[in-house]
């Protein structure tokens, strides 16, 4: 499998909601946590011939004082930091289970929808111009986890990659798609 240019998918969010009963570092889109119409957004890495979403979350306080990690990375303009990048919550996926992101702004779009998508815009410019150190990041990570090569903190903060690919599998042999 040949690693595409990157771009924004969203996840089907049943899909993301089996994955996270099955492990608690899967960022969520419950309803009972008040975060039913976030969209799961990310960039598509591949990890072993394997598709992983890279989820991308918007700034939050605590972002600001941290440094990128080997499970983090900081999305920046300048020195406006735009979103970050949450290795450690990347997920499997399959074609079945993505979908593109038109960011194409069009007459329809009010102004909230225009100043999202002028923001997503950016993010996948930075990411796309950091692409090959993305990609590196992603699959170090996914190594180190895999192979139980790293530290228990690390990964405590890690989705379990093995176990989340095993419920893909499960999850498209049921017929969702």
């Amino acid at each position: 499998m040949k690693q595409e240019r990157l771009k924004l998918y969203t996840i089907d969010l049943k899909y993301v909601r089996n994955l996270a009963n099955v492990d608690r570092n899967v960022m969520s889109t419950s309803p009972q946590v008040g975060k039913s119409t976030r969209p799961f957004v990310g960039i598509i890495i591949i990890c072993e011939d394997k598709q992983y979403c890279v989820p991308l979350s918007s700034p939050k306080q605590k972002h600001y004082s941290m440094k990128n990690d080997s499970d983090f990375t900081k999305i920046l303009d300048g020195d406006k930091l735009l979103g970050v990048l949450n290795f450690n919550c990347m997920i499997p996926v399959n074609e079945q289970v993505i979908r593109k992101i038109d960011m194409k702004i069009s007459a329809s779009d009010n102004a909230n929808t225009i100043s999202y998508k002028k923001l997503m815009a950016k993010q996948i410019s930075f990411c796309q111009k950091n692409q090959d150190a993305i990609v590196r990041k992603a699959n170090k990570l996914y190594e180190l986890i895999v192979c139980n090569k790293t530290s228990v903190k690390l990964k405590k903060r890690c989705c379990d990659f093995r176990r989340l690919e095993t419920v893909l599998e499960k999850y498209l042999s049921k017929g969702n798609r």
